[in-house]
């Protein structure tokens, strides 16, 4: 498989007035290959967001260097980065970020229409994505006319309409209910394994973890430790999460 992520020693420290250092991220390295799906989870301050944010280029690193596909995103100015956030990368968030003023069809759209695509390629590849992931009857329909269900699916074909070469998923389910959750999570799980997305999906979540393939457990700015889901089921990968967090402590969801 192909390298897509590849963190090299990275490092974010935050300095305040008093002289004191934060290590929010402390000398972090790991690599992520095409196709995988994988969770970083950890209490807060562990560093799990502020090592999503250098990743994802809202942030950037103290030292060190983060690859992906071939171009070291520590080394673009402010324009390049602009450019290769909105060309290479996905995000879906807590909340979705729809445009209520848009239908399904024009949030989806937006991003090819900002880079300027030929509208019958747009409207080729929006209705092809639509289609894969069920929602193609409510294109026309705007996101309060529409369920939680077909809002979660709209957010993930708008994270892929650009084919990305990896998908940022920033506690997808915080704020969803059991079965939402469920169904947001199942969809990421068949962008995944029929689309052949890359998702990296931090999370405090346990259930929403035993999705994943790898989950990564950050503490104190560093990996504590990492598991591999393997041939398990997720029901036994879940107990095993749940074994590592029992070890780790602090304020992670056991239980959805």
């Amino acid at each position: 498989m192909e390298q897509i992520l590849k963190l090299n020693h990275v490092k974010k420290y935050y300095g305040d007035s008093s002289g004191l250092i934060t290590k929010a991220v402390n000398g972090i390295s790991f690599e992520v290959e095409q196709q995988e799906f994988v969770a970083i989870m950890g209490s807060s301050g562990s560093g799990k967001t502020t090592l999503l944010n250098c990743m994802a280029t809202i942030d950037s690193v103290t030292s060190g260097s983060i690859t992906i596909g071939s171009k070291d995103i520590t080394t673009l100015n402010e324009n390049e980065i602009a450019d290769f956030r909105r060309n290479e990368l996905g995000f879906i968030f807590q909340d979705f970020n729809l445009l209520d003023t848009l239908t399904l069809e024009e949030n989806i759209a937006l991003s090819l229409v900002i880079n300027k695509e030929k509208p019958d390629k747009i409207d080729h590849l929006v209705e092809d994505l639509a289609k894969k992931l069920g929602i193609e009857n409510s294109l026309k329909k705007f996101p309060y006319e529409v369920s939680g269900g077909q809002k979660q699916r709209c957010a993930c074909a708008r994270a892929l309409i650009n084919n990305p070469k990896i998908i940022f998923a920033d506690e997808p389910t915080g704020a969803l209910d059991s079965k939402s959750a469920r169904m947001l999570l199942e969809t990421m799980a068949t962008m995944n394994q029929e689309l052949h997305s890359t998702i990296l999906m931090v999370t405090h979540d346990a259930f929403s973890a035993s999705f994943c393939q790898r989950v990564m457990f950050l503490k104190d700015g560093k990996i504590f430790s990492e598991i591999y889901k393997g041939e398990k089921s997720r029901k036994e990968f879940f107990n095993e999460i749940l074994d590592v967090l029992t070890l780790l402590g602090g304020d992670v969801d056991l239980v959805k």
